[in-house]
């Protein structure tokens, strides 16, 4: 009897060990306390005040939702969708939000390890052939310890180079040339297959070597949306839609990929000058995901209720994944966090061209600041602090851009 105790245990300690998932307990939904309408209304004014001082009042373009216990408590929509038409920005106005998009991709990759899909421990060439780095598992590409540089930096023919001259007085002064790089790097946009296959054949150099230290790179997300491809036999784009979009309602969501760049939406400069589509829009996981505030707060909620993905997933997601020195700040699977004595803050920001994103979660009072915006504006980054306006004790003041 005991060799058979025995057996069973270490057949689960292997199971974990090889990162297989066991079968998962019942998640636990958070379960939420109404809000008595006098302090809903209370809440509302108190948001509403400091909205417009953080932000409101200082050139902001675009869309804030600002909610507790499951319920809205303020939202405002302000400035134009389009510049040129003057379409104004409304609760259906859908926004590019960046980096924010990580948190989708994220919890798409932990729901195919809760099916069993796939195992976080192994390498990434485990899933995508001929991926050049074979020390680096996809855990590695989640919490962002990989050490893979950014694909903008290293998917480059050319590159700008500093050298120190001396002066007609003796003292040295600092030049710049540009020297070409024994690379082709392919024309016009590319998209994530491009990446990788460039990576395959010339292998970029890395920043520093696997699971060293934390270093927030695109390029682990870009790969994460390909590996979900290849394991799915789905683009990133239906994937997401038809398992995170569509069973949620957000209907006003989507991924921007390059079938899409026919209604490319602009995102513009402080003075209102759009950016054109560029080199590496098409690239996505790691961005590119569209959504307005309602829907987030849709996605918000669904991780709260535990409808996703189980909450002891979650709870495994917003375990700080770099501990190399003391900080209240750290980043997870997908997602960065603020742990501070009696609040832990999970959130994640964006910026890409115009467009800037906010997104954060206040655990221990359900409350949510969802905030997008398409005029460039780094105000929106400060948004987070009207949480202090009806969450006694948060301090947001350090929370990273």
């Amino acid at each position: 009897m005991v060799a058979k105790y025995l057996y069973a245990f270490c057949f689960f300690f292997v199971l974990i060990a090889c990162g297989a998932k066991p079968k998962s307990a019942p998640s636990t939904p958070y379960i939420f306390s109404v809000i008595d309408s006098s302090l809903k209304e209370k809440y509302a004014g108190q948001i509403k005040e400091s909205y417009l001082t953080i932000l409101g009042k200082r050139g902001f373009s675009g869309s804030i939702l600002v909610a507790k216990n499951g319920e809205i408590l303020f939202e405002d929509y302000q400035g134009y969708y389009d510049v040129k038409t003057k379409t104004p920005i409304t609760p259906t106005t859908p926004f590019h939000i960046a980096s924010t998009s990580k948190t989708f991709t994220a919890m798409a990759i932990l729901k195919l390890w809760e099916e069993g899909k796939i195992d976080i421990e192994k390498t990434v060439d485990t899933y995508l052939p001929g991926f050049p780095y074979s020390d680096i598992t996809v855990r590695m590409l989640l919490n962002h310890r990989s050490g893979l540089n950014n694909y903008a930096y290293f998917m480059v023919d050319r590159q700008v180079q500093a050298y120190k001259v001396k002066g007609k007085r003796g003292r040295w002064i600092k030049k710049y040339r540009t020297i070409k790089l024994p690379v082709v790097v392919k024309p016009g946009l590319v998209n994530n297959q491009d990446m990788l296959d460039f990576m395959i054949k010339y292998k970029p150099s890395v920043i520093f070597g696997a699971n060293r230290a934390f270093s927030y790179s695109n390029t682990n997300f870009a790969l994460l949306a390909l590996i979900i491809e290849k394991l799915t036999g789905k683009d990133y784009p239906t994937y997401i839609k038809e398992n995170i979009f569509t069973p949620l309602g957000m209907d006003h969501s989507y991924v921007f990929s390059q079938k899409d760049t026919g209604r490319y939406q602009p995102s513009y400069y402080p003075n209102n000058r759009p950016y054109l589509l560029e080199k590496f829009d098409c690239i996505y996981g790691d961005k590119n995901i569209y959504s307005t505030v309602r829907d987030i707060f849709l996605w918000d909620k669904a991780l709260y209720q535990g409808s996703f993905i189980s909450q002891s997933t979650l709870q495994m997601a917003f375990e700080p994944g770099s501990n190399d020195r003391p900080s209240i700040h750290n980043y997870g699977l997908g997602w960065r966090m603020l742990n501070q004595p009696d609040q832990k803050i999970i959130y994640h920001n964006g910026w890409w061209h115009g467009n800037n994103s906010v997104f954060s979660r206040f655990i221990k009072d359900t409350a949510t600041i969802i905030v997008l915006g398409n005029r460039f504006n780094r105000n929106i980054y400060k948004a987070k602090n009207i949480a202090a306006s009806f969450l006694a004790g948060s301090d947001t003041t350090a929370l990273a851009e």
